[in-house]
């Protein structure tokens, strides 16, 4: 893979995953990332295997690998004088700085823009947050499942008709790792724009702007129509009445999705693939008004259909039909199906004791090739590295370690 951020520069003041898994993805494509951690616990993040707020395995924490591959660390305290210089030292010899601390944690901490660009007056300066740099709750703290999930509509999008409970996102960080990404663009965005003007952009993203394009086109309907796009029919069965677009049961448990948007061209060949064919010359179903006007009847048909054989058998069956499907798969099926697998989609990595685990690969690829991720840093594993490259020796490494400004 042609590694299209080799020579840029990171300098990274953020936890948890939203923020901190944009830098790693542009480390992923060969940028350097220096990630500064709380100088005593480092990012949050490594605190909650513990913590009992999400499951972890007992080896590799990978979340935190997830959204920390590929950078170095440096403990810093923030609070000291000295270490807050030290960020702006780093700073000079960084393109871009990036931060998910709120805005008057910013202030406090003098790692605001004005402070930056005093250090730096070319620097990229990125902002990841809940909810927007400006308005009332600028300053509020939020997390993908309010700000991604529930406040844009998702979750109430997704809820089944007379819910009783509010439907969660489908998996840690799932909010988190489309907006990180999402920032990642923006920050090739107005990298290329400096090229190009000189001029160094600031650059906001955040989770609730990331969602509500993610389901922009759902609310752009909802609005012309004049009602809130609300959940599935009950059943699982499809949403319209086009015959060819929903989910169809196995027999052994399994679902099938169909999405032909274009029901009538595609009808006569699924009743090939069902061994009806003569279903397709059927005048209830002879046209496209025909076809919605009868859906109940053809959707009974095709579940019946489906119903009598196992996802195997189907796989067969449906392997030439010229519609668009696919098996509702589960995550681990997911990592072994055919295409996953040819684009090199999972990726191994060895975590630094040692351990193989497998990482996503970041999804943009170039001349062919995936981007192979590296493992995260332990924390302040490149303090010394980077401090050294400061200018500092390693009596006054020791000293700022005495004095409990770096880790």
């Amino acid at each position: 893979m042609t590694a299209v951020m080799e020579g840029v520069r990171i300098l990274e003041v953020a936890d948890h995953t939203f923020v901190p898994a944009a830098s790693a993805a542009l480390a992923d494509y060969g940028a350097e990332v220096i990630k500064i951690e709380h100088v005593e616990r480092g990012d949050a993040m490594r605190g909650l295997a513990k913590s009992g707020l999400a499951v972890m395995g007992t080896t590799v924490h990978v979340i935190l690998e997830h959204s920390n591959r590929g950078k170095k660390s440096l403990g810093l305290d923030l609070t000291q004088d000295e270490g807050v210089q030290i960020l702006y030292e780093i700073a000079k010899t960084c393109d871009v700085f990036l931060t998910n601390r709120m805005p008057s944690v910013r202030q406090k901490l003098r790692i605001d823009l004005d402070h930056l660009r005093a250090a730096n007056p070319n620097i990229i300066y990125v902002r990841g947050t809940g909810n927007g740099d400006r308005g009332p709750e600028a300053d509020k703290g939020s997390y993908d499942q309010l700000s991604f999930w529930c406040r844009p509509g998702v979750a109430s999008a997704m809820a089944p008709p007379e819910p009783d409970f509010v439907p969660p996102p489908p998996g840690p960080a799932f909010g988190d790792s489309i907006g990180a990404f999402t920032i990642a663009g923006g920050i090739m965005g107005a990298l290329y724009h400096r090229e190009k003007t000189g001029e160094a952009p600031v650059v906001d993203v955040s989770l609730l702007a990331t969602a509500m394009w993610s389901i922009g086109a759902t609310i752009a309907l909802s609005k012309q129509l004049g009602f809130a796009w609300t959940g599935p029919k009950p059943g699982g069965g499809p949403a319209t009445l086009n015959p060819l677009v929903g989910s169809y049961q196995t027999s052994d448990g399994r679902w099938l999705f169909f999405s032909c948007l274009q029901g009538d061209k595609y009808w006569p060949d699924a009743c090939r693939v069902i061994g009806q064919p003569e279903l397709g010359t059927d005048e209830r179903f002879k046209d496209n008004d025909a076809l919605l006007a009868n859906g109940d009847a053809a959707i009974a048909i095709l579940k019946e259909a489906f119903a009598s054989k196992t996802l195997a058998e189907w796989r067969v069956l449906l392997d030439d039909f010229s519609g668009q499907w696919a098996v509702v798969q589960d995550v681990l099926e997911a990592t072994e199906d055919v295409q996953v697998v040819a684009n090199g989609l999972v990726q191994e990595v060895t975590a630094a004791d040692g351990t193989p685990f497998e990482l996503i690969a970041a999804p943009v690829q170039y001349d062919n090739a995936p981007a192979i991720p590296q493992r995260a840093p332990e924390f302040n594993e490149h303090g010394d590295e980077i401090l050294g490259s400061l200018g500092y020796d390693m009596d006054q490494i020791i000293e700022l370690k005495v004095r409990g400004v770096v880790t």
